[in-house]
């Protein structure tokens, strides 16, 4: 029954970072997924995997666990450094690869 704790990445849909705020606390799985014969329908009877809490901060989502005696492992947050880019440097004379078009 270990959960895990984690901050969302940004999907690849998207360039904002809407839902990457809270802190997100999973149920790892405890039984593998089940193929149903008849329809082929991935199943599970682990109600946990379906669980995902959010939390505003790291420390709540910790607290809650700790409250709850739920063993936690808490995933590295990684922060996004964006890359800045000059328009104008498509175009410049030294540009590694040739401008096709």
């Amino acid at each position: 029954m270990l959960a895990r704790i984690f901050k969302p990445a940004r999907t690849a849909m998207q360039s904002g970072n809407a839902k990457t705020e809270n802190w997100m606390l999973v149920y790892e799985p405890e039984q593998p997924l089940q193929v149903e014969p008849l329809m082929g329908y991935t199943s599970s009877g682990d109600m946990r995997r379906q669980v995902k809490l959010s939390f505003d901060s790291k420390e709540e989502a910790v607290a809650y666990a700790e409250r709850n005696g739920i063993p936690y492992q808490i995933a590295v947050d990684h922060e996004h450094q964006p890359s800045t880019q000059s328009y104008a440097d498509n175009f410049r004379y030294g540009r590694p690869q040739p401008w096709t078009h």
